[in-house]
């Protein structure tokens, strides 16, 4: 018969950011001296009949929602049978954006490495065992840290010092376009400039730009400094297909679409289309680990890349088991202040960016996820009832 699912633990729990404040909107997180930011998460256990438990760290309250809706499918099933379980909770959310299943795959992923005694990337089949990596920076900021063009390319040198091969911007916020755009634009000439001939270099504005007009501006910018991609630019939120086929055909810039789209059919249609470049991919997002590698190989039949969004253990197992791919997002990160990693780690894993070694990071050995986590300092700042299911 196999293991069994006998229990399903959800916990959330918060952490603070130090020094990190929001924008004029409170959506972009900034840097802002002597603020604190508080986030919040959700720990997952998932406890079977052979001691083994699968876990994983991350999620938000719509994605705890949604497997609130079919935790209870699990229990007394076989962990090992994901491919089974992704199929029926896909349908089981199919009015919804899914994101509720990434997750509980993920941490049952974690599980079938601990079973087998062997790191997720085994299981997925190998390709690589450390990683190149991207600085990937918080937006920009009116307090004295990331706030000026000059100030983008002085880190984007930094960066390059600490052995980084590529600088992703994320520009500013705010409601004064006009002098958004030009600042958004400076900074691309001034970063591309400094360090255009030594670093790959990515802009992504994250859906700020409010017309088509002003991501084209900035995408000619772009063009001028021979960017490497050009990510979520404008307010369409990054999922109208017909929009970036437009965009892609005025800019020589490549695009990188699908952050924000959910499921295979989906970035499968973009690509398919002509409405991005590259693929962007998170196991968080893209249904677990399950789905992120389905998008991966999508992307390989369409002989185009993928690139995963945002740190962690999960993207790190999946990238190193994917031929075509080429970074890892070290995020958020900025000269005055930590990324945004939660204090959940135990032992040597790392995200913040003076762990980066020779511009690269490496992938867990261990079984599993191949990481610990500190389960008492997700008891000591629970901020609500674990929620059980069994």
């Amino acid at each position: 018969m196999g293991p069994t699912i006998t229990q399903i633990e959800s916990t959330e729990f918060k952490y603070l950011l130090n020094d990190i404040g929001t924008d004029e909107a409170g959506f972009n997180l900034v840097y802002e001296p002597n603020t604190r930011t508080e986030r919040k998460l959700f720990a997952l256990k998932i406890h079977t009949d052979t001691g083994i438990t699968g876990e994983y760290i991350g999620g938000n309250s719509p994605a705890a929602a949604q497997w609130n809706m079919f935790a209870d499918y699990l229990i007394g099933k076989n962990p090992l049978k994901r491919e089974k379980h992704w199929s029926e909770i896909k349908r089981a959310l199919r009015k919804y954006d899914r994101m509720g299943i990434g997750p509980i795959d993920i941490a049952l992923w974690d599980f079938a490495g601990k079973y087998y005694d062997a790191p997720i990337h085994e299981l997925l089949g190998t390709y690589r065992t450390r990683i190149p990596a991207y600085a990937s920076t918080y937006h920009g900021d009116e307090n004295g840290g990331l706030d000026s063009p000059e100030a983008f390319a002085d880190f984007a040198e930094e960066c390059h010092e600490m052995g980084f091969r590529g600088f992703k911007l994320h520009g500013w916020g705010g409601s004064d376009v006009s002098r958004r755009i030009g600042r958004e634009i400076a900074a691309v000439h001034a970063v591309g400039e400094r360090v255009g001939d030594q670093m790959d270099l990515m802009m992504d504005p994250a859906c700020e730009y409010e017309t088509f007009a002003d991501a084209l501006k900035v995408g000619r910018a772009l063009d001028k400094e021979e960017f490497y991609w050009y990510e979520d630019p404008f307010r369409d939120a990054g999922i109208s297909q017909h929009a970036h086929q437009k965009l892609a055909q005025k800019l020589d810039t490549p695009i990188l679409q699908t952050e924000h789209v959910r499921g295979l059919e989906s970035h499968s249609d973009f690509i398919k289309n002509g409405a991005t470049d590259f693929l962007r991919a998170d196991p968080e997002y893209d249904a677990g680990i399950t789905g992120a590698m389905k998008v991966a190989h999508a992307a390989e039949g369409f002989g185009a890349d993928v690139e995963f969004h945002a740190p962690g253990p999960a993207q790190r197992h999946c990238i190193a088991a994917i031929r075509n791919t080429n970074y890892y997002e070290m995020a958020l990160v900025h000269p005055d202040c930590s990324n945004t990693q939660p204090p959940v780690y135990e032992g040597n894993y790392s995200d913040m960016i003076e762990d980066v070694e020779d511009g690269t990071v490496p992938v867990p050995d261990g079984p599993g996820l191949g990481i610990d986590y500190d389960w008492n300092y997700i008891k000591n700042n629970r901020t609500g009832s674990t929620h059980v299911y069994e």
